[in-house]
């Protein structure tokens, strides 16, 4: 008997490698890793379809098709509904739950496409000469709202088309601009707007007249630039209007953050009318109630505050009187849907570390958790059901299940995406953890264990600081600043939510303004002295620092005021000059809250906290990584960063990527980027 056990685990080894040896998470697997989203869930919650993101190395892209999973089934399977060289995205039911729509560039360009579940190819509704941004059907079905780029002062579509085709034939390749924005994230203004279009529908689902305008009367981008979308828009129940957000441009638009909302005739022929002239901050994502009594949309209260916190305003439709709904409730709210009986509103926040879905009472306002720790990137509801994409530090993103009303821990997983890919894979070990930071606050970070730690072995520290800078670094799953990268290459990572981050109160949040290199840097240290304390495994001399953006910013700061902190440093796309950021980034209204006016107005406060004075106390080496194409923290901040190096003989190095914006999306980039950080980490905290 023994013997034949042998023989049957012998042959299972040789047959599939189902006892292979574990390993650690790698870069090449980041890389590979399907990625889900959209889930929109059939009228009836029978059904949810989603999406699913696939990597092709060789074309050095990405690919997005469509899945669908039967929720009646007592174990749901994953079915495929589109297969193409061109992505399938943004999918939307018909109202009768017969057809899927969707985005595709199938056939040259980007168009709207129906799907029927019956069976059958998928058919073009839209054939316009420009392509389609993004789109949504109205609730009847008779209309469909088309987000087009264009120029507005053209009276059709085709005239559109012939100026761009003019403009590619043209040998001169200059262009004059009289405003701002001259350039925006990673795009050069060609003088084109989004504007929002609608059109009706016929029987077989496709568009049976000419799109019109509804937002091309105003000077502003509908959804805006640059990422804005499709819920920047949105139908009343009965299809008769549009609601949508939109910025009025401009002279003032690069330093503006008053995005109002409005209500237009949904086949046209009105001007749309103003419902938030009153607030001059930015109003956004509005949504009508089922019953199309109540309007919500987000708003913030202070101009010029891209950071301040999005409350849910609730608009009576027939008097115009607003409220503001859980009030008190000290969170930002990120997304939000009405639930189909408009008793409740879903909304996603940042939270403690977390970015959960909470269920918010419409009537008391009375906040209850749905979702429990992780990071929820996306959902949807239909009846009681509630579909989410959910990840956390230990995994992407997968499809979970769950009625309302149900406690978080009941959720159910329906998907498995990469469980093949990851099969060996041992992840590191995440916790969370407290301390007493800056002022005595309560600031909280995470550590992560290398895949393989050892009891009783120290390992080098990634200290990893978040960009933003009001942002967060929790329990999430990121495809660029992935500490599960860091713990399969052995290392242990700690990061920090400092003064600044989102989900601690907006007093927290508003902490770091005018303070950028004040109490967040004190959090820093102090939080890596408690992480040292709390956890044994961390190798306090052997730290190297990394961050992007503000995270870049800090890495500068740093190597100035905190020079004897780390072995090396790491430097993405970060702020060495706050006097030439003030001039040459594209969104001014960021930098002139942050140091409160123009650098004309308060130049001290931009050089309280500016790395470039520092640059002699410069010792620790430094990798610096910029894109090309970042137009928020332009090149020119990296170049200066490196020059300042070099000039003192500091050891330091440059990667360039001039195909990448901000980030680095591109797949042989990633790659590049990731084995170009562990060769510079390794270089100086491994033997």
């Amino acid at each position: 008997m023994k013997s034949r056990l042998l023989m049957l685990t012998a042959a299972m080894l040789a047959a599939g490698g189902a006892l292979a040896a574990p390993r650690g998470f790698t870069v090449e697997d980041l890389v590979k890793m399907e990625r889900v989203g959209s889930p929109a869930l059939s009228p009836d919650a029978s059904r949810v379809v989603y999406t699913v993101r696939s990597t092709n190395l060789e074309k050095n892209r990405g690919n997005v098709q469509l899945w669908m999973l039967d929720l009646r089934a007592a174990k749901p399977a994953p079915v495929r509904l589109t297969q193409s060289d061109a992505s399938s995205t943004d999918p939307e039911w018909s109202p009768s739950g017969d057809a899927v729509y969707f985005l595709s560039a199938r056939s040259g360009s980007s168009q709207v496409w129906r799907l029927p579940l019956a069976g059958g190819e998928a058919a073009r509704v839209t054939d316009l000469p420009v392509d389609v941004d993004n789109f949504r059907l109205s609730p009847t079905g008779e209309r469909i709202a088309l987000g087009l780029a264009v120029f507005r002062d053209c009276a059709d579509l085709a005239c559109t088309k012939a100026r761009i085709d003019a403009k590619a034939k043209q040998k001169a390749s200059g262009v004059v601009y009289d405003r701002l924005f001259v350039r925006h994230w990673d795009t050069w203004a060609d003088g084109r707007n989004a504007v929002l279009y609608s059109a009706p529908i016929d029987s077989s689902g496709r568009v049976s007249a000419a799109p019109v305008s509804l937002s091309g009367g105003i000077d502003g981008d509908v959804p805006s630039k640059p990422f804005g979308d499709r819920d920047e828009y949105r139908f009343s129940p009965d299809g008769k209007n549009i609601v949508f957000a939109v910025r009025v441009a401009g002279k003032t638009e690069a330093w503006s953050t008053n995005f109002d909302v409005y209500q237009v005739p949904a086949a046209g022929g009105a001007a749309p009318r103003n419902l938030s002239a009153d607030n001059l901050a930015w109003d956004s994502k509005p949504a009508y109630s089922p019953d199309g009594k109540t309007l919500a949309w987000l708003a913030m209260a202070r101009p010029g505050f891209e950071a301040d916190r999005f409350r849910l305003v609730m608009m009576d439709v027939a008097t115009g009187s607003k409220r503001t709904l859980a009030d008190n409730w000290d969170r930002s709210i990120g997304e939000f849907r009405w639930s189909p009986d408009g008793k409740t509103v879903l909304a996603v926040a940042d939270d403690i570390g977390q970015h959960r879905l909470f269920a918010l009472n419409a009537a008391s306002g009375k906040v209850t958790p749905v979702s429990g720790k992780g990071y929820v990137s996306a959902f949807d509801m239909r009846g009681d059901t509630i579909v989410m994409a959910q990840a956390h530090l230990g995994s992407g993103a997968q499809l979970f299940k769950t009625k309302l009303g149900l406690d978080a821990a009941a959720a159910t997983q329906l998907t498995q995406l990469n469980a093949a890919l990851l099969r060996d894979v041992r992840m590191g070990e995440a916790e969370q953890f407290s301390f007493a930071g800056a002022n005595g606050a309560t600031v909280y970070g995470h550590v992560m264990k290398p895949w393989n730690a050892v009891p009783g072995v120290k390992y080098p520290i990634a200290f990893i600081v978040h960009g933003g800078p009001q942002g967060s670094f929790g329990n999430s799953w990121s495809y660029r600043w992935n500490p599960q990268t860091y713990a399969g290459a052995g290392y242990a990572s700690v990061f920090i939510d400092f003064h600044g981050s989102t989900g601690y109160g907006q007093a927290f949040t508003d902490s770091i303004s005018g303070d950028w290199g004040g109490k967040p840097l004190e959090d820093l240290k102090k939080g890596l002295d408690a992480a040292v304390a709390k956890f044994p495994w961390l190798d306090r001399s052997r730290s190297c620092a990394l961050g992007a953006s503000y995270g870049g910013y800090m890495m500068n700061w740093i190597a100035g005021n905190w020079s004897d902190g780390f072995k090396c440093l790491v430097n993405h796309d970060g702020v060495f000059d706050t006097r030439g950021m003030a001039y040459s980034t594209e969104e001014l209204w960021f930098t002139e809250w942050e140091n409160g006016g123009t650098y004309l107005e308060k130049p001290a406060a931009y050089e309280k906290h500016n790395p470039v004075l520092f640059v002699k106390n410069w010792k620790t080496p430094m990798l610096v990584i910029q894109g090309d194409l970042d137009f928020r923290i332009p090149t020119a901040q990296a170049l200066g960063t490196f020059t300042a190096l070099q000039r003192q003989g500091v050891e330091s190095k440059l990667l360039m990527f001039p195909d990448e914006n901000h980030w680095v999306l591109k797949p042989a980039n990633s790659l590049l980027w990731h084995h170009t950080v562990k060769g510079w980490l390794d270089s100086h905290l491994k033997p």
